[in-house]
């Protein structure tokens, strides 16, 4: 329990509240998105954690895992992280970062990584306080 709100595993009715949190960073998306891809990414092992509030959530974090060649144990990645504006400075996000670390640690990831826009400043400080390293850069290249 954070400040009498808990922790749980997303399910794919979280879809529409899911979009709310998650369209303002930048990744504008709909329920019916999130629904189509749903199974696909569940099935890959991949889960979100929210923080259920009264009648809304109130932050989410989704959490990948993945295998590579060059390392003994699985990679796991935090691939987004939220806390609704009228619920941050509560801890929320520490807690969401901590659950997921925790479950991909327990997933056997031997490597925990979080990948940020370099305009997310606040964000690259957030983790740096969580102990979190810069280590490499990220490029990407989008296919439409």
């Amino acid at each position: 329990m954070i400040h009498n709100r808990s922790i749980r595993l997303a399910t794919v009715e979280d879809a529409a509240e899911l979009g709310r949190l998650l369209s303002p960073l930048g990744y504008p998306t709909t329920a019916s998105a999130i629904v189509a891809v749903w199974g696909a990414w569940a099935a890959e092992g991949n889960i979100a954690l929210v923080v259920q509030g009264e009648h809304s959530l109130l932050g989410a974090i989704t959490l990948h895992h993945m295998v590579v060649l060059h390392r003994p144990k699985p990679v796991g990645r935090i691939t987004s992280l939220v806390v609704d504006p009228s619920a941050r400075g509560q801890g929320l996000g520490r807690a969401l970062v901590q659950a997921g670390e925790a479950a991909l640690v327990q997933a056997g990831c031997g490597l925990l990584e979080v990948t940020s826009h370099a305009r997310r400043t606040d964000a690259h400080d957030f983790y740096r306080h969580l102990a979190y390293e810069r280590t490499s850069l990220r490029f990407a290249k989008v296919f439409t």
